[in-house]
């Protein structure tokens, strides 16, 4: 991935609002009901031309689909690969924040829509096999096309896929003896849905928010040593599945989690840069706009960024309705890339995405379009105050 040479390019982290009326198809769908083929195609049709153009129009240089077909970023990959079904037993792990302020907790599942829960997903019952290339051929076909028809307005495109470490801590394991055989297992299954990206054009960015979350969600009993050494696995097994595509095409994102709460038991970035700086990457994509994280951009001054990787620098939060001021997004990338060292290797983003699951955003959709046109400007203000 290129990094703007003369001005700071803009992109964000993946999923984009799908409205209503998809968000409802992939929900209703999610919970095994019957959904009409021709409508849900229909819908996603009429959302990905949205999304394109929205983007466009609010000055996104590096953009994608918004993730419009998929009803979540992880567990889309079970109708790809064998294995997963729903073998009873031990659910997903709540996170730390919800024990601590279970008031919070509640509230946050009072949206009073239908939604779909990260806590209930489908477990790995059986060895998994990756099936058929053709739903990630088709996903990137159809953006394809729609870009075509868009015109297609941006510098260069990315899809996104979830990583074998976040897919493992989402996804119980009820087959393997142990672990990291399952996260291993998930890396040479996911590594077809990974080539088939790059092969198609688009850039690679893989979500793994295992990375920042899971210290107080999966691994909330194990020590620091333990949790970075369990990340350094989740690294190496995901650079196995990446060995042969050039680290330029491939982006990795990590957060603490796209939700509207505490975050008090978050590891500080200080602490898992080191472990991330292993993966076989050109960029890294990492939030610091949100209020529990945006010092530690001051982190890349002592630990800097390996040669040949660039970073995208949250700007804008993805969990509230503020829009944010295009002053203040320069300043935070002003500041991002005088930590850095050069303001080249930085990239203008969003914190994470603003739908990671259909119906369920903390952000209005017409709210999503004003923070991606202040990130723009603010980049072009930053621009300006780096590069005269």
């Amino acid at each position: 991935m290129e990094a703007g040479r003369e001005r700071i390019l803009t992109t964000h982290v993946g999923s984009l609002p799908r409205g209503d009326r998809l968000a409802d198809l992939l929900v209703d769908k999610a919970h095994g009901e019957a959904v009409d083929a021709d409508a849900l195609g229909d819908a996603i049709a009429q959302a990905l031309e949205r999304v394109i153009r929205r983007q466009i129009d609010a000055g996104i240089d590096i953009g994608n689909d918004g993730e419009v077909p998929r009803t979540d970023f992880i567990s889309y990959v079970t109708d790809r690969i064998g294995g997963f079904g729903r073998g009873g037993g031990p659910r997903r792990r709540l996170p730390l924040d919800a024990k601590a302020f279970p008031v919070w907790f509640e509230l946050l599942g009072r949206s009073g829509r239908r939604r779909i829960s990260p806590y209930g997903l489908p477990q790995a019952i059986g060895p998994l096999v990756y099936r058929d290339p053709g739903p990630i051929d088709a996903e990137c076909r159809r953006f394809r096309e729609a870009l075509a028809a868009a015109g297609d307005g941006f510098a260069e495109t990315f899809m996104t896929a979830v990583s074998p470490g976040f897919a493992a801590t989402a996804m119980v394991n009820l087959h393997y003896d142990r672990f990291e055989d399952y996260v291993f297992a998930l890396a040479r299954a996911l590594k077809h849905e990974y080539e088939r990206i790059v092969e198609h054009g688009f850039l690679l960015q893989i979500d793994s928010p295992d990375l920042g979350m899971e210290r107080a969600g999966f691994y909330q009993e194990s020590s620091l040593a333990e949790f970075i050494a369990a990340m350094e696995m989740h690294i190496a097994a995901l650079n196995e599945a990446i060995a042969g595509i050039p680290p330029e095409r491939v982006r990795l994102h990590a957060c603490w989690g796209n939700r509207d709460g505490p975050h008090v038991h978050d590891v500080p970035c200080p602490d898992v840069l080191p472990a991330m700086y292993r993966a076989k990457v050109g960029a890294l994509v990492l939030p610091f706009a949100n209020p529990r994280h945006s010092h530690e951009i001051e982190a890349f001054r002592r630990l800097p960024l390996p040669d040949g990787m660039s970073l995208c620098v949250g700007a804008v939060e993805t969990t509230n309705n503020y829009v944010e001021h295009p002053e203040v997004v320069a300043e935070r990338l002003v500041r991002a890339a005088r930590c850095v060292g050069d303001p080249s290797r930085i990239v203008a983003a969003t914190d994470c995405g603003f739908g990671t699951f259909a119906g369920d955003s903390f952000t209005a959709e017409d709210v999503v379009w004003a923070k991606l046109d202040a990130l723009a400007e603010g980049a072009r203000i930053a621009s300006r105050r780096l590069w005269g």
